[in-house]
């Protein structure tokens, strides 16, 4: 294992956090709000489940109603405001905007409904709800632009190879390749279980928690396993259960490769594909990385096992190619 330095961990600002809690304490304190001020024009129980063709076919009690949507809103903030960067602030607005406003025309279907089995669900309530997530998106992008920077290591040089990087002894006609495929527990369990939990929600409660919940597992479960390549073409990073998503770095743009232990949360902020201030990379746990060091002085990193075999060989074909 290489001797190289951890980078140090990003701090991330109070006003970050606090931007990014805001969306979701809002969309609870108007969804309570109205809960309150319609209380006695609202049918006890509440239809919240409804069929394709929008007709009421699942009822909820007003005050658990109540509860389970600030629950989900609240948790749903609480992991924002733990994981968010400057850069992913619009997501937490985007997700705040799209399931506080859902929520909200929920209560507004059942308004002055004598019989619950009588309230009907427009599927308009949909685009209204990614209008306003998309509005909420462009503020949380908006917002982020009055923050400073996120803290980060200071960038590479981007002079060339490190003397003492890892090198692979390679003769002059010889080709050679390296494969590794790796996996995320963490992203699977929690993949996995939000569409558990999503179907579960969908059947007692509204239809679109399913949907909701597969648009944000999918994308997690596609990058809990992926397989990464490094050859003469340079380092490809793809998942393994679809065709994209796939991340390349030409060895034209390589200047240098290492390996390093990495922290998911404390560096990265999470798992997944993450962006960072002069940064990026696909993290799928805590420790062995592959990371390479572009010519601009920004890093790539991937965690994946025998990540030193791998710098060792992209640092000897980024000088071969600096010979021709």
């Amino acid at each position: 294992m290489s001797t190289a330095p951890r980078a140090a961990a990003l701090r991330v600002p109070f006003r970050l956090r606090a931007l990014a809690a805001l969306p979701f304490l809002l969309a609870v304190a108007a969804y309570l709000l109205l809960l309150a001020v319609w209380s006695d024009r609202l049918p006890d129980p509440l239809a919240t489940h409804f069929s394709t063709g929008g007709e009421a076919d699942g009822f909820t009690g007003r005050t658990a109603f109540g509860v389970v949507g600030a629950a989900l809103l609240l948790a749903l903030g609480a992991g924002w405001t733990a994981l968010v960067r400057r850069g992913a602030l619009w997501g937490a607005w985007l997700t705040a905007g799209l399931l506080g406003t859902l929520l909200c025309l929920l209560v507004q279907d059942n308004l002055d409904a004598a019989d619950a089995a009588a309230v009907r669900s427009p599927l308009s309530n949909l685009a209204v709800a990614l209008a306003v997530g998309a509005v909420c998106a462009l503020a949380g992008h908006a917002l982020s632009r009055l923050l400073p920077p996120e803290d980060a290591t200071a960038p590479a040089d981007g002079t060339g190879v490190d003397p003492a990087a890892p090198r692979l002894d390679l003769g002059a006609g010889e080709v050679a390749g390296w494969s590794r495929a790796t996996a995320s527990t963490p992203l699977t369990a929690l993949g996995l279980l939000l569409l558990a939990v999503g179907a579960v929600a969908a059947l007692l409660g509204p239809w679109w928690l399913l949907p909701l919940a597969a648009l944000i597992a999918v994308p997690g479960l596609a990058l809990a396993r992926v397989r990464v390549n490094v050859d003469r073409h340079g380092l490809t990073v793809r998942s393994t259960l679809a065709p994209r998503p796939r991340v390349q770095v030409p060895l034209a743009d390589i200047a240098g490769a290492d390996a390093r232990d990495v922290h998911a949360v404390a560096e990265f902020g999470g798992w997944g594909y993450r962006v960072r201030a002069r940064r990026t990379g696909v993290i799928l746990r805590s420790g062995e990385a592959l990371v390479v060091r572009r010519g601009d002085g920004r890093e790539f990193a991937v965690t994946v096992p025998d990540a030193r075999t791998a710098a060792a060989l992209l640092n000897t074909l980024v000088e071969r190619r600096g010979r021709l």
